[in-house]
């Protein structure tokens, strides 16, 4: 698999998957992408964007909590028409909401990301859908793995998330975003409660749907 962000890296124990990677017409974006509140420290090389999150960062819109933040990290291209977004996620998780995956964006009030969150000690498949109010979906990751892949897959307003620790192979969510023609599509990371953690996002991909 040839990664958006350069490099080469295959999930191991499922070859079928890896065949359908390969296929002609993956769309490739290292040029073009570019930061939404860029963390304090991050490089790429090799296929892999390493960061560390700035403290107090968050993409969340008044559900239950009562406050709007749309502070995370936010590397992004934009996107027309129906795609696939993949991403294989790693993190040095230690404080509450620690946090690292894909994300589909309009505007400040649409958008979705998912990933890994890391809450009560533990880790979660996680998926944020937002429509001006933010909704949460979780399921535990039973043991923790020591990465996980994470897909995205659109279809006009549908999005449907995926995830497995050797291929995106297990259904997260399907939810409702929104029709728009384009949408800024990339990897995110955030520390809503902690100092700030380093996390890895190896692989970043995005081919026609």
């Amino acid at each position: 698999m040839r990664s958006a962000f350069g490099g080469a890296h295959c999930p191991q124990g499922d070859n079928r998957w890896v065949r359908e990677l390969t296929r002609e017409g993956r769309r490739r974006m290292a040029g073009g992408m570019r930061w939404l509140n860029e963390p304090p420290a991050w490089t790429e090389e090799g296929g892999a964007l390493r960061l560390t999150t700035a403290p107090d960062t968050d993409f969340w819109r008044t559900t239950h909590y009562g406050f709007v933040r749309d502070t995370g990290h936010f590397r992004h291209d934009r996107v027309s028409g129906d795609f696939v977004a993949r991403v294989r996620i790693e993190g040095a998780y230690r404080e509450q909401y620690d946090q690292a995956g894909l994300m589909l964006r309009l505007d400040e009030r649409t958008w979705m990301k998912c990933g890994i969150e890391y809450v009560d000690g533990r880790q979660w498949a996680s998926a944020v859908i937002t429509r001006d109010l933010s909704d949460w979906s979780v399921v535990a990751l039973e043991p923790e793995p020591p990465g996980l892949w994470i897909e995205v897959r659109r279809t006009a307003e549908a999005v449907q998330v995926s995830f497995g620790e050797q291929a995106p192979d297990r259904l997260l969510r399907l939810g409702a975003l929104t029709d728009a023609a384009a949408l800024d599509v990339g990897v995110m990371a955030a520390s809503p409660d902690g100092s700030g953690f380093e996390a890895v996002l190896r692989d970043f991909s995005v081919e026609p749907a």
